[in-house]
């Protein structure tokens, strides 16, 4: 099994994962946060021919998450997993060959060599879910956009084996920025974005000896730099490990296996 982020941040995110029992593969897209021209020219530049993904998870429909996501199912003819708030909130975007598979909380999803775990998390969006991954025998947990983490969080994401977690800002850079009174109480609210400090605590609640692989995602352009977010991460676990990544909203990260 193994991952590779597309790019991650306010103008797109996009996570392919995959996973191979020898003879078969399944590649799983979480969110398509770009152009369908941008998100092809990424696919192709980790490698992977966008017909040859087998089904597009959307965790919620804001535009740098969902992106492209409609036309590019309609077009490779790939089933959108949603939460049935999250469809509601674009099937009138939607062309009729699009097909819809409702996912919810709490109910796994087999996908061939996948099995994908949605769970809720609060952010400002119709029903948004997050998501852990396994083949049975390691576990990605992907989440991205929460503006806080309760106890269904934690326990969702107990076990991992790797983590791309959002760091979104440094709080206090946020509160010092150029960013409106109600964008900077909406970053900050329970239903808006991760900072550096709760996701690390986040990280500290899931953390484990197995838990190898640690990326931060969907860093703000103007309210965060990528070693605040990694010394926070690294301050969580008590370590100067050198191997937190951050996933880059240009470059994403390259594949990364676990196990």
């Amino acid at each position: 099994m193994r991952f590779c982020n597309l790019g991650s941040g306010s103008g797109g995110n996009a996570t392919l994962i995959e996973a191979s029992q020898g003879i078969t593969r399944t590649r799983v897209l979480v969110d398509a946060g770009f152009s369908l021209r941008e998100l092809n020219r990424r696919l192709l530049r980790a490698g992977c021919e966008p017909d040859s993904i087998d089904a597009l998870f959307i965790t919620h429909e804001h535009g740098d998450h969902i992106g492209c996501a409609l036309g590019f199912a309609a077009l490779h003819r790939v089933p959108v997993l949603t939460s049935r708030g999250t469809w509601l909130a674009v099937r009138d975007k939607a062309t009729p060959d699009v097909r819809h598979v409702p996912v919810q909380h709490g109910t796994a999803v087999d996908l061939g060599d996948l099995l994908l775990h949605p769970f809720s998390a609060p952010h400002d969006a119709n029903e948004p879910l997050q998501l852990t991954a396994t083949d049975g025998a390691r576990r990605l947990g992907v989440v991205t956009d929460l503006g806080s983490a309760p106890a269904s969080v934690v326990s969702a994401l107990q076990g991992c084996d790797a983590l791309l977690l959002e760091c979104n800002h440094d709080e206090a850079m946020l509160r010092a920025g150029r960013y409106p009174p109600s964008l900077k109480r909406r970053i900050l609210g329970t239903h808006g974005h991760l900072s550096n400090e709760a996701a690390a605590l986040l990280l500290q609640q899931c953390w484990h000896a197995d838990l190898s692989c640690i990326a931060a995602a969907h860093l703000s352009e103007h309210n965060n730099r990528p070693d605040l977010a990694v010394a926070a991460l690294q301050n969580a676990i008590g370590t100067d490990r050198s191997d937190i990544r951050v996933a880059d909203p240009k470059l994403g990260l390259d594949w990364l296996s676990l196990g």
